[in-house]
């Protein structure tokens, strides 16, 4: 099969060819359809993560279908799945015990720890793969099983506001702006600095207001997501978010947050994070965004092009999501 290798940290990804993956006790092989590219991968192909092991095929928004299985898997062949960030769990912790297995220990990740969806296919372990609803077609739904759960779980975290600032609009806001402006909340976005593309997708979207980050929201907020992974933004969130306002740091990575006076916090004002995501996350969010539905803005490449494809993302060259096409799937 081709696959798309990281042979060493911040070095372009390689085209090889290798065995087809076999899979074992609980795996499920997946004939890859789609894989989008997130801001992680990034992170991961940089050297910005630690403990990546080498040569890795990133990747962890995959869609595909079951081709084989391992022993002790029930899933039917033929069956369309949605393999996501979360790969493994100890299921024995405390964290998993109190339903945050998101949090547990011994975690592994889908394309970090193990290897990932820039191939033709790929192995998961049944028990964390997701069940995709009809109404999603591949290349939309593969950027839903991060940057869509991801962003689920950060609106989570912000309670109620009504009113919503979200700092960063790439795939994870476009995805959590649809579902706010469904739950009837005022959205605000933040983009870089020059990027009217950016804002003026969010307009069209239906965001209330769209600006660069170094413009500040005429009204105050009452909570605020950050995707971008910029530690300069928190300072400046909290001091958009009204008291008792919350800041959820969206992010896996972020650069080193300055230091800022105490009154930027002060008015229980909440900083918090979010760290991965649960099957459940899956559960609750995929349907729903169907029902809704969810359209990610969505530009394809082929698998050999993802050199191009984080390039863009890297870069802020995109609108919404890349997603990689296998040469099998396209």
């Amino acid at each position: 099969m081709l696959a798309m290798e990281l042979t060493a940290p911040r070095q372009r990804l390689v085209a090889v060819r290798r065995a087809m993956p076999v899979p074992g006790t609980g795996q499920l092989r997946v004939r890859v359809t789609a894989c989008a590219v997130c801001r992680t991968d990034l992170h991961v192909v940089d050297g910005e993560l630690p403990g990546v092991p080498q040569p890795l095929v990133p990747g962890h928004e995959i869609v595909g279908v079951v081709d084989a299985r391992g022993p002790g898997t029930s899933t039917p062949l033929g069956a369309r799945v949605g393999i996501p960030w979360l790969g493994h769990t100890c299921g024995r912790c405390e964290h998993c015990l109190q339903g945050r297995e998101n949090l547990c220990d011994e975690a592994r990740f889908t394309g970090y720890h193990v290897d990932g969806g820039y191939a033709e296919y790929a192995l998961a372990d049944e028990r964390y793969c997701l069940a995709l609803p009809d109404g999603l077609d591949d290349v939309h739904a593969a950027p839903l099983l991060c940057a869509g759960l991801i962003g689920y779980r950060a609106l989570a975290m912000a309670g109620d506001a009504r009113r919503l600032g979200l700092y960063g609009f790439g795939a994870a806001a476009h995805i959590v702006a649809q579902v706010a402006l469904h739950q009837g909340r005022e959205v605000h976005a933040f983009v870089r600095p020059g990027d009217e593309l950016a804002r003026a997708f969010a307009r069209r979207l239906g965001c209330a207001w769209a600006e660069d980050v170094t413009t500040r929201p005429t009204v105050p907020l009452d909570a605020a997501i950050i995707f971008a992974p910029v530690g300069e933004l928190v300072p400046l969130a909290l001091g958009d978010v009204s008291k008792g306002g919350t800041v959820v740091c969206g992010g896996i990575h972020m650069s080193d947050i300055p230091s800022f006076p105490y009154a930027r916090l002060w008015g229980e004002r909440v900083l918090r994070s979010v760290a991965n995501l649960t099957r459940r996350d899956g559960a609750e969010f995929l349907p729903l965004a169907a029902r809704i539905p969810v359209r990610t803005e969505v530009t394809t490449w082929p698998l050999e092009a993802a050199n191009e494809a984080l390039d863009a993302l890297r870069f802020g060259r995109l609108t919404g999501a890349a997603v990689l096409i296998p040469p099998r799937a396209a």
